[in-house]
């Protein structure tokens, strides 16, 4: 059975906020008051929606605006220093992190709306944030045509910034003009990390060894991609109103009118591609247009399913949300609405114009690394070791955040032992399985 899943739409222009279940097309709330810029809506851990705002373009001042699920208006207004353009949030919504226009980057924790951090990451603009998997790393593009990789254990650990060459882990910068878009894969720092930009390529690039691996030239300017869940094809919206599917794998024929490593695109003659994102399983694809539209596309037969349409104005953001994410009692959408309307929930304060030198002495930020199935257990020994390394320099300062680290110290072990139990589970079955076909096998070679 498929999960249920939200779309949740924005706009640049003051049309508020559209949402609407994917699968039966149901509208749900329409939320008030919002301009988006490209990049600046996000679902903090499932709890409520931010979204950071852009009234003028030549203002000097922006905000960040957040939304319960039950109600249209906006519940909590942030000033931030700057005009902030690219919003993002971890999966557990713990932080949240803002891209300026000055080409700083802004670090807050959701829970206290403390700014634990903020660094000069570009020369100009930030235009697109995202962590990676296992929340450790938080990858950045900007009008500069760079996209750099930031180690958040590096962020924070001033002794090893000032032993390294440079702040960041990588800096990629061979496209020349403003970067659009950003979208990571799955692997941990062995993921691959494909962006767009307006120099009409996406390029891709390896994460472990910091290299490029692909350059794809576009007929049109690039805006949107999306990475298909198995990563071999990703979805590249273009300002010409056509959805191309690029291979990162295979060679398309180099007489197609396309391009090299192009198989083809998807099209409604509509106006430019603004935004696009996948279904969990990745068999629909959801597209923003410039017309006010978000089509729905079964990514296998290239049909659209189904068509929302946005109160006014172009769309710039599209998020895909699992209902799933949206419950504390694994209830639906609307339960969850009802439950806040009779028993009240709080969202987060504000957050922070500046950080507090009062507190920066006392307070220390917990960034722990997920475990992934997939990655080494080296790796993971490693990051629970360098947790456990800080947790006793913590102790031994007196610090409150030594106990609040040794609890995600015990989160990770438990996570970590759970997922060697799939693992092993997962093992006996396929031996298990292997076994019984192998004994049928022989039973029926046997009676011939």
């Amino acid at each position: 059975m498929t999960e249920p899943e939200l779309v949740i739409a924005s706009s640049p222009t003051d049309a508020g906020i559209g949402c609407w279940d994917l699968h039966t097309g149901a509208e749900h709330l329409r939320y008030r008051t919002c301009s988006s810029p490209s990049h600046g809506l996000t679902c903090v851990g499932g709890r409520f929606l931010a979204s950071s705002q852009l009234r003028e373009t030549k203002s000097s001042s922006g905000s960040i605006l957040y939304w319960s699920w039950n109600k249209p208006q906006v519940e909590v207004k942030s000033f931030p220093a700057e005009p902030i353009y690219p919003l993002v949030s971890n999966s557990e919504g713990t932080y949240i992190a803002g891209g300026g226009a000055s080409g700083e980057i802004y670090l807050w924790q959701v829970a206290t709306g403390k700014l634990l951090k903020k660094w000069h990451a570009h020369y100009r603009a930030v235009t697109c944030l995202l962590f990676n998997d296992d929340q450790s790393l938080l990858i950045s593009g900007s009008e500069d045509g760079s996209v750099r990789v930031w180690s958040l254990i590096m962020v924070f650990d001033d002794l090893l910034r000032g032993k390294a060459r440079q702040p960041y882990e990588f800096s990629f910068s061979e496209h020349s003009l403003k970067v659009t878009d950003v979208v990571i894969g799955y692997g941990g720092a062995n993921a691959i990390i494909v962006s767009a930009s307006e120099d009409r390529t996406c390029k891709v690039w390896s994460l472990s060894r910091g290299k490029l691996l692909r350059n794809i030239v576009f007929p049109s300017i690039i805006d949107a991609i999306a990475l298909d869940p198995g990563e071999d094809v990703f979805y590249a919206g273009g300002r010409d109103g056509k959805i191309y599917i690029a291979s990162l794998n295979a060679i398309a024929d180099p007489n197609n009118n396309y391009g090299l490593h192009i198989l083809g695109f998807l099209s409604e003659q509509s106006k430019a591609i603004t935004c696009l994102a996948l279904s969990t399983d990745g068999s629909l694809l959801i597209s923003g247009s410039e017309d006010g539209m978000v089509r729905v596309w079964n990514t296998k037969n290239h049909n659209i399913t189904r068509i929302f349409r946005h109160a006014k104005g172009p769309i710039n953001n599209v998020v895909v949300v699992r209902q799933s994410s949206l419950m504390s009692n694994r209830g639906t959408v609307n339960s969850q609405m009802s439950s806040v309307k009779r028993h009240g929930v709080s969202l987060p304060p504000p957050l922070e114009k500046c950080a507090n030198s009062a507190d920066e002495n006392d307070y220390k930020a917990v960034i722990v690394p997920r475990i992934d199935p997939d990655r080494s257990v080296e790796a993971s020994y490693i990051s629970i070791q360098s947790l456990s390394n800080q947790i006793l320099e913590l102790q031994r300062q007196g610090s409150s955040a030594a106990a609040e680290m040794e609890i995600e110290r015990l989160k990770l072990d438990r996570s970590r032992s759970m997922q060697m139990i799939q693992q092993w589970e997962t093992k006996f079955q396929s031996l298990h399985q292997f076994c019984v076909t192998e004994l049928l096998d022989g039973e029926k070679a046997g009676n011939a």
